[in-house]
Parts: structure tokens; C-alpha cells; sequence
């Protein structure tokens, strides 16, 4: 029994298999992470502005338009029907004020009469002028060249006054909103360069420029709206899209940066495992670990910021961190 006991005391645990990276120092950009969302630079609802049946549709759902392209005409056969009495009319009147003008110069009517034919003459070109307004009213058009979204409207729809048509959207370039602490507010400047990247299997990332910083805090949430342009020519970025905004604050700093595997977190405090040569009670040297509390910065990926506790050319563990003690 006091053999098995010596053993059992003299027992070490078999070595454990691990990965290791030998720690680097390198130059990190100052930057400041934040969510942001896309907005579109110009993006309305087309809607109808005059009530009126519709007798034509020129687009399909999706595509690109340009500004001034009709989408859609609503029926306009009463309003052009009007437009032709109204234009007889008017050249009628076109008729007597030339009539009265020759009179006129002859002394054979007053100048009221000829007052009264000019006034005449100007309402009929006035009233033909509202009609051909109106008949423009009722062709729907793109007011800017962008992306049409889903087609609201049918063939014989009636539609009233504001109904929507279909959703426009300029998409390149692009709006990206973001809100900073107010502490952060004094290094984000127009100018500065903002990356963003979408959480989308692609990993999309675009580069663009802080363009403006609002006058205001919000004063519930203490933050500070700023908004970046983009180019997004390729159309990566939708309205509405949530998006991780870093924006470029100033000259880089030396970091150690390690997998984010190699980061044992615990609520008392994050460390990593150092392997290194140790010495057992009777003298002899062993490859061993010891835990090493370390002061973590930001992330870039899957690489995470040690600040402290860990030096250059330290051999750390990043897998297999769950067999070490």
C-alpha cells in the first residue's frame, strides 16, 4: 500500500499536444469601431400626384432607370379632349385680338375693348397652358436615374392622390450613419478614412470618407450621428443594411497580436498560456505552460490586441487551451 501511494505521488500527468505561435510586435492603426447603417443618398417612393386610371406601365421591378424616364402613364383621354377646346378657344381669341389690334391703330374701337381682347386672349393660352400641366402631371417619371424595387401598381389600377408606384433608390454613391461617443466626437473629422465591412459570407469591405458630423448630441444615448460616402459602384450596400463602421484615427500603435483562440476569458481576468523550458523538483527541464494575465485592445478579424503581459518572441498556445491548467 505505501508503494501505490509513492507512485501515486510520484505520478506526472502525460504531456498534452498543443499549437503554438511565437508572439510578434506590429504597427496597428488607431481606429474606432462602431454599427452603422446604409442610407441612400437620394431614395423615395414614386407616388401618384393626380388621381387617374392607369393605361401603361414602362418598367419592371429591379432594374435602372434614369431621370426623366416615364414609368407610368395614367389615362388622360378627358383631359385631352379639354386641351382641344380649350385650344380652339384660344385661337379664337388669338383671332379677334389681331382683329382688334388692326382696329385699334385705325381709332375705330376704344382701348378698353382692346384691353378687354388682350385679357382674353391671355386666359385662353393660360387655361391651355394648366391642361398640358396636367396631362404632364399624369406621366409618372423618375425624378432621378437609380434602382427601381418591387412593382406596387397593375394595368387598370385606379390610383388616388399619393398612392405608391414603386420604391427609387440611387445606390452608388452611398450614405453609411454612424453614432460615436461624445468623447470619441474631437477624432472623427471630415475627411477621415472609414472602413465598413458587411457580416455576409463574402466578407464585403468598402473604404470611404467621413463627410459630416451632426450639430448635435443625442441627448438620450449621449452620441454623436456621423456619415460617411461611399462609391459602391457595385452595388454591394443596400439601403438599410447594418454594417460595421471603423473609422481611422490617427498614427498606428505596436500591439502583440495573437489569434483570438489563444484568449482564455474568464470574469476574473483574460490570460493566455506561455509555453516555456521549467524545472521539476528533482532538476530536470521540461517544456511546461504558465497562465499569464494579459490587457486586451481591439480586434481586427480574427486577431485580437494584447496591450500587456505578453512580450515579443513569448511562444503562446492558441488551441488546445482547454487541457492546460
Amino acid at each position: 500500500i505505501q508503494t501505490a501511494m509513492a507512485e501515486g505521488a510520484a505520478f506526472q500527468p502525460p504531456p498534452e499536444a498543443v499549437s503554438t505561435i511565437v508572439a510578434k510586435r506590429e504597427t496597428w492603426p488607431s481606429t474606432l469601431g462602431a454599427v452603422g447603417a446604409v442610407a441612400a443618398v437620394q431614395g423615395v417612393m414614386v407616388s401618384a400626384d393626380l388621381p387617374g386610371m392607369i393605361e401603361r406601365i414602362n418598367f419592371d421591378s429591379g432594374r435602372a432607370v434614369r431621370a426623366g424616364e416615364v414609368l407610368v402613364e395614367l389615362n388622360t383621354r378627358q383631359e385631352r379632349a379639354q386641351l382641344t377646346a380649350h385650344e380652339a378657344q384660344r385661337d379664337l381669341a388669338k383671332l379677334n385680338f389681331d382683329r382688334m389690334q388692326g382696329l385699334l391703330n385705325e381709332r375705330v374701337i376704344s382701348k378698353a375693348e382692346f384691353d378687354q381682347a388682350t385679357t382674353e386672349q391671355r386666359q385662353t393660352e393660360a387655361r391651355v397652358g394648366e391642361i398640358h400641366a396636367t396631362i404632364a402631371r399624369k406621366t409618372i417619371r423618375a425624378p432621378f436615374s437609380g434602382i427601381l424595387g418591387i412593382r406596387q401598381v397593375n394595368l387598370g389600377q385606379y390610383l388616388k392622390d399619393g398612392d405608391p408606384v414603386v420604391e427609387l433608390q440611387s445606390l452608388s454613391p452611398i450614405y453609411v450613419n454612424f453614432d460615436v461617443p461624445q468623447q470619441a466626437a474631437s477624432q472623427i473629422r471630415p475627411g477621415r478614412e472609414v472602413r465598413i465591412t458587411v457580416n455576409d459570407p463574402g466578407g464585403t469591405a468598402v473604404t470611404g470618407r467621413v463627410t459630416a458630423l451632426d450639430s448635435v448630441v443625442n441627448e438620450a444615448t449621449r452620441n454623436v450621428r456621423a456619415q460617411a460616402t461611399l462609391q459602391n459602384r457595385d452595388g454591394a450596400l443596400r439601403p438599410g443594411m447594418f454594417v460595421q463602421a471603423e473609422v481611422v484615427t490617427g498614427a498606428g500603435q505596436q500591439v502583440i497580436a495573437l489569434p483570438a483562440s489563444a484568449i482564455n476569458y474568464a470574469p476574473f481576468g483574460d490570460s493566455v498560456f506561455i509555453v516555456s523550458d521549467m524545472k521539476s523538483p528533482d532538476g530536470k527541464t521540461y517544456r511546461g505552460v504558465r497562465q499569464q494575465f494579459v490587457k486586451l485592445g481591439g480586434t481586427r478579424g480574427d486577431q485580437v490586441a494584447v496591450l500587456s503581459g505578453v512580450n515579443p518572441d513569448d511562444e503562446v498556445v492558441t488551441s488546445g487551451l482547454f487541457k492546460l491548467r
